[in-house]
Parts: C-alpha cells; sequence; structure tokens
C-alpha cells in the first residue's frame, strides 16, 4: 500500500533527523487515540496476575551497564505480552510495595500484534486489517520510506510506565546495542501518552552521536545452552551505510527535551540518549517500537536478545 506522501516526513524535518540523531513531532496522534492507548494500558494492567507471575524486575544495566534482565520470561517475550517490574517496588526482603499498577516498569514486546488498538498505529488505509488512526500524523510507514526502508520489520514494542516516586534511571546507551542489525539501522519511535517532563523523566539526548558514536557493544544471549544475557564486543558493522559516518569529533552535552502527550520522537539507533529517575508524583507512561530493515544486505543477529515469532518480525510494508 502507498502512503500520501504528506504523511511522511518534510525535507526540513529529515535534515533535522539526520543532523541531531532524533526528530519530535508534535501531536503526532489525536487526544482521541492518546485516551484510547491509555484506556488499553489500564486494561492491561488489570489482567497481570501477580500471584502467577514471576516478579521479573526490569533490569536497564547498572553503572557498569552489565546488570540486564535476562531470565526465560523476559527472552521468551518476543511473541507474548508480558510485564516486568519496577526495581524500586520491591524492599529489601523482595516483597513487592506497590500495588501492580504502580509497580510495572514496562509491558511488551508484542503489543503491535496481540493489542489491536496498538496494532492500528500500523495502519496505512481505512481498509488496513489492522486498524486505523483517522488524523494520525506522520505514519510509521511513510516515515520509514522517507528514511529510505525498503524493507521494514516493525519489533521491540512495548508501554514503558516511568512510575511516581520509583521510576528508574535509564543510563546513556544506543538501541542498536539491543537491535543489532549488520550493518545497523534501527529506529525507534517513542510516542509520549502522557508529558514527559523534566520533573518525571523525560529523554535526554546527545545531539550529533549517532554520526560519530559507534555500536562498540551488544547485548545478546548467552551460549552452550545457558538461559541469560551478557554484553558482548560487536565484530560487526559499527554504523549505518552512507556518508558522514565516524567523522564527527566526539563531544557535546545531553540535551533534555520535554514534550506533550501525542508527541512522537524518531531516535536513530547509534544516537546516544538517556533518562533520568522519577521521584515525581508524577507518571510518564510512553509506547515504544522499533523498525529494522529487513532487506537485502542486512543480518539480524541470531545471538540477539529478541528473537523473531514463527512468522518472523511483522512487516511494515
Amino acid at each position: 500500500m502507498t502512503s500520501t506522501p504528506s504523511e511522511g516526513l518534510h525535507p526540513s524535518q529529515l535534515a533535522a533527523f539526520h543532523r541531531d540523531g532524533y526528530l519530535i513531532i508534535p501531536d503526532a496522534l489525536p487526544p482521541s487515540t492518546v485516551t484510547a492507548l491509555l484506556a488499553e494500558t489500564d486494561r492491561l494492567l488489570d489482567t497481570l496476575d501477580l500471584s502467577t507471575h514471576p516478579l521479573t524486575r526490569f533490569l536497564t544495566g547498572g553503572e557498569d551497564g552489565t546488570d540486564h534482565v535476562g531470565d526465560a520470561y523476559f527472552l521468551t517475550s518476543g511473541n507474548k505480552i508480558r510485564f516486568f517490574l519496577e526495581d524500586d517496588a520491591f524492599d529489601a526482603a523482595g516483597n513487592l510495595t506497590k500495588p501492580k499498577h504502580r509497580a510495572v516498569n514496562k509491558i511488551g514486546h508484542y503489543l503491535h500484534a496481540l493489542s489491536p488498538p496498538f496494532a492500528a498505529l500500523l495502519s496505512t488505509t481505512p481498509s488496513d486489517s489492522r486498524g486505523y488512526v483517522p488524523d494520525m500524523k506522520a505514519r510509521p510507514a511513510a516515515v520509514a520510506r522517507s528514511l529510505g526502508f525498503t524493507a521494514p520489520r516493525v519489533l521491540q514494542s512495548m508501554v514503558i510506565c516511568k512510575q511516581p516516586e520509583i521510576g528508574g534511571a535509564v543510563p546513556p546507551h544506543q538501541d542498536s546495542t539491543f537491535l543489532y542489525t549488520d550493518p545497523p539501522s534501527a529506529v525507534g519511535f517513542w510516542y509520549a501518552l502522557e508529558d514527559a517532563t523534566l520533573e518525571n523523566g523525560c529523554l535526554s539526548f546527545l545531539p550529533g552521536s549517532h554520526r560519530w558514536a559507534a555500536v562498540d557493544k551488544r547485548l545478546v544471549r548467552k551460549g552452550d545452552g545457558e538461559v541469560g544475557t551478557e554484553v558482548v564486543v560487536n565484530e560487526g558493522a559499527r554504523f549505518p551505510r552512507g556518508e558522514g559516518y565516524g567523522e564527527e569529533v566526539k563531544g557535546g552535552e545531553y540535551v533534555p527535551r520535554e514534550v506533550k502527550a501525542g508527541s512522537l520522537v524518531l531516535i536513530h539507533g547509534n544516537l546516544l540518549h538517556k533518562s533520568e529517575r522519577n521521584l515525581s508524583q508524577k507518571g510518564r507512561i510512553i509506547y515504544t517500537f522499533h523498525i529494522i530493515e529487513g532487506g537485502e544486505g542486512f543480518e539480524y543477529d541470531e545471538r540477539n536478545w529478541l528473537q523473531p515469532p514463527e512468522e518472523g518480525f511483522t512487516a511494515l510494508y
């Protein structure tokens, strides 16, 4: 199906994305859709049964970047909807101290296929079987075409709840570390479902770092039948194809970017970005998914923590 050019990126937006490594598109989702996605998030949280849950905590690397979640519940979530809890929702004895709606860090990783309201964001026309969102700006398929994707595949969709008082910090990282293709091709679509502010832990970016920050390390599954993840040296391509990568002088400062609910933030897979803890009384719920290039000449590594479901990753077009 063909998306109209008006739904893609304008030349000025495309130039800004290539320059900075990220792009903020305000009002990408109409308010009615934001409300519907928040209602779906609440419905999903209602289904969580803590009596049968393994109480898997979502860990983002720690101070040395190696302490990542990696149990079987996490590693087999690529074609399911599963819940990962906030580390600070537990006391020192391992008891949960928050109600479930205030304890979940993340819901993932197959929302784009198993949840109709989230799947609808990938629709291209009113006749699309995934549903359709009226008045949606910068539809993912049109954006992917603007960025030059030939066979984009959607993966790792998740709702992230940076919970009031206990929402954990996410250290500086590159998305291609976790969703590696050779050469790198990941792009993140990050939708604010609530206002993201300095107070509740908005994203911060190191502008232009995608041009000089190589994908030096990767988070992969452990080998020899051992369950878990580990950080290894990347032995494949460290930059995407194209000119201008690896030539910039390193440096700069992180820039926090507050965004309103309904905004879309596009994030280059090599871009360094982070978020601070949320110690406020206001939560910060967002929805995100990534696309990778599934066309000829791009290899999705079999050691990546996230492996495709039996039917393969979801084709955007």
